[in-house]
């Protein structure tokens, strides 16, 4: 985490230990031969083998396996929250940190990347490209994420899904940090559109052990309201709400058909990818 050239960490953490994680093989028309089967009414006669037709007296299709590539959305939740710091890491920064190293690893595959940042009751948009050109503007739009106010209106969601009839991979990096829902119903309104969605869930180890030291004023960063919390005597309460909010978050999208994943900022990045994409290849994902 103290790289802070994005192109260089995101080469440093996913070199080495990735490999074809996003792409998947179909059968059909292609460049690699994967096996025969019978011909069927309906098939494309251009791809029927005679030389077996003489051996055998039969119609059979050849059948390869071409690789498939897609398109790999970044959906960045750039509101005022996501700079709580816990131990100087800033969920932000992991956040930028954890789009460039799956979007390098996207680019290698020849996959497109693209990037949408929530901000400011706004919504900034970068199409999506493949070439490793568009990788470095994605990147340098990763660093100048400065977060502010409060997460975008629906109103600017129209570039979201302009062009929906091509699927997607969406991945949703995000505190969950919402006051009327809105994170969740967007995440409902793309689910419905058949993309695949993938939400990682930031959180400080701080919050996750409500360790502010004592006694303690909280201030809501999207609002301005503070409380003052005794940490010490509310521990065990908040640490039983928290996994019931939690839990409930996770039962919402998993009944939506997204997958969802609660990272502490206190990950080790690499660590918390490896378990992400190994779960990913072993098609638990």
């Amino acid at each position: 985490m103290t790289i802070k050239d994005l192109p260089l960490l995101a080469k440093t953490v996913i070199d080495g230990f990735m490999n074809g994680f996003n792409k998947s093989t179909v059968k059909g028309p292609g460049l690699e031969f994967s096996q025969y089967r019978s011909y069927q009414p309906g098939d494309d006669l251009r791809w029927l083998d005679w030389r077996m037709y003489a051996r055998s007296d039969r119609y059979y299709i050849r059948e390869s396996e071409i690789e498939t590539s897609i398109s790999v959305r970044f959906l960045v939740d750039a509101s005022a929250s996501m700079n709580h710091d816990d131990n100087g890491i800033k969920k932000i920064d992991y956040a930028r940190f954890l789009a460039a190293s799956l979007a390098y690893l996207a680019n290698t595959q020849g996959d497109s990347v693209a990037l949408n940042v929530f901000k400011d009751g706004d919504l900034f948009s970068l199409p999506s490209k493949p070439d490793p050109q568009h990788l470095q503007r994605l990147l340098y739009h990763l660093q100048l994420i400065d977060p502010s106010g409060k997460f975008t209106k629906p109103v600017h969601y129209k570039e979201l899904f302009a062009g929906n009839d091509r699927k997607e991979l969406l991945i949703f990096i995000t505190d969950m940090y919402q006051l009327n829902g809105e994170i969740s119903a967007l995440l409902a309104s793309l689910s419905a559109l058949k993309h695949e969605v993938i939400v990682f869930h930031l959180m400080g180890q701080n919050e996750l052990d409500l360790d502010f030291k004592g006694y303690a004023t909280l201030e809501d960063m999207e609002t301005g309201e503070t409380i003052q919390v005794n940490t010490q005597s509310t521990k065990s309460t908040y640490q039983y709400k928290l996994q019931q909010y939690l839990a409930a978050i996770r039962s919402d999208l998993l009944s939506k058909h997204i997958f969802y994943r609660m990272l502490s900022t206190a990950q080790p990045l690499d660590a918390a990818l490896r378990d992400f994409l190994v779960q990913r290849k072993k098609g638990e994902i």
